[in-house]
């Protein structure tokens, strides 16, 4: 696999770019890069420290290098990934941005879509459920197979990625259903007499990649919530705030994100459960 195949595949078109450009850029001024350690590699940020004095910018840099790094483990270049414990202090704001959360019921009305090809429409269904109930991040949306799926157990499971533990979630039971007919009716429809263990078809009978989930998010929801964009990443978020709401404690919150730190899934809490409710109450009521 290459390096440019595993991006694709591990994140959107846009961030893919991002971090091909970054990583090139990278592996240009650093031939040795491969065979870095720890130590050369915060010698190389030294450098970079000089070069760019947004933190921002240099976040950015630090997040592409390690993700190189995540590649060279996934393929087996390397058994140890060099830059997996590095944290800049350099200040960068990682809070969750309140105002663009959308409520449970407003998660809901996703689902309530009117479709204008039948045979997507389910397909759909099952893709947005897996967004709004299980909160899944694109990647792991793209990477599931149909194998992941077990109906008679009621749960569905997900691979660990470069950003996300593995972990197995108990599927609702209108998903059970909807996931039952797709696999049985649907799918075969969509994959045209083709093969694919991939979970999600999409045009010409191919797998949905990450990037196809966000266009399609983005795409179909367009203008539904003024001054909020739909997005997967946003309805993730969402859905993790949300359980904070319903009291749930931070270990079962973090378990069921996948975050691989405590930290990653405290940014949802922020200061305590109380202000989160309060402020997603205020600027998203149901009426």
């Amino acid at each position: 696999m290459t390096l440019l195949q595993y991006l694709q595949q591990h994140y959107t078109v846009g961030t893919s770019a991002s971090y091909e450009r970054d990583i090139n850029l990278f592996l240009s001024s650093y031939p040795s890069a491969s065979q870095a350690t720890y130590s050369d590699l915060m010698g190389h940020i030294g450098v970079l420290r000089h070069r760019y004095r947004n933190s921002h910018t240099l976040n950015r840099i630090v997040s592409s290098i390690k993700v190189y790094y995540d590649y060279l483990c996934y393929t087996g270049e390397r058994l140890d990934h060099p830059g997996r414990n590095i944290r800049l202090r350099d200040r960068r704001s990682r809070d969750i941005q309140l105002q663009d959360l959308f409520s449970s019921r407003e998660l809901e009305v996703l689902l309530e879509r009117k479709e204008r090809y039948p045979l997507l429409s389910l397909r759909n269904k099952v893709l947005m459920s897996l967004l709004i109930y299980q909160g899944l991040t694109v990647s792991e949306l793209a990477g599931l197979v149909v194998t992941d799926v077990l109906l008679e157990k009621g749960v569905v499971y997900i691979k660990r990625t470069a950003v996300t533990n593995r972990r197995e979630l108990p599927l609702k039971p209108d998903q059970i259903g909807w996931l039952g007919i797709y696999l049985s009716a649907v799918r075969p429809g969509l994959l045209g007499g083709l093969e694919s263990e991939i979970l999600l078809i999409g045009q010409r009978g191919k797998g949905m990649v990450a990037s196809d989930i966000s266009k399609h998010v983005k795409r179909s929801y367009k203008g539904l919530y003024r001054g909020r964009e739909v997005s997967a990443q946003r309805i993730r978020q969402s859905v993790i705030a949300n359980l904070f709401i319903q009291g749930c404690d931070i270990g079962v919150v973090q378990q069921f994100a996948g975050h691989k730190y405590p930290s990653s899934t405290e940014r949802y809490r922020q200061d305590d459960v109380y202000r989160l409710q309060s402020a997603i109450e205020l600027y998203h009521p149901i009426r």
